[in-house]
């Protein structure tokens, strides 16, 4: 009888376990909307950075205390992935090409 309630047990912690979990996109990528933002302002472009920062944060994902390598992968994510996302941002300020969106993509994860 204790076989079978283990065997039970243990049956039902494996059907417990998600059967469909997906791993997430190997680059992931936000679009950052500026068509309402006056890009010829120092405002606007203050804006258009905080909306860079919080893309970037999304994209390369949350920063653990616990663990050293992956905060400091984390980290570089978000270094490479906000130059990237900045330069983009120049050149929209510059060619105030505004009708076009800012993809925000990490370079790796």
């Amino acid at each position: 009888m204790k076989k079978h309630l283990i065997l039970a047990a243990l049956a039902a912690v494996a059907i417990g376990q998600p059967a469909f979990a997906q791993d997430a996109p190997a680059n992931p990528s936000v679009v950052v909307q500026h068509k309402d933002l006056d890009l010829a302002t120092k405002a606007g472009a203050k804006a258009l950075d905080r909306r860079i920062w919080r893309a970037v944060v999304e994209v390369c994902g949350p920063v653990s205390n616990f663990d050293l390598a992956g905060t400091n992968n984390v980290r570089q994510c978000r270094r490479d992935t906000r130059q990237l996302a900045t330069a983009q941002a120049e050149a929209v300020i510059a060619s105030a090409a505004r009708a076009e969106p800012i993809r925000v993509s990490a370079l790796a994860k």
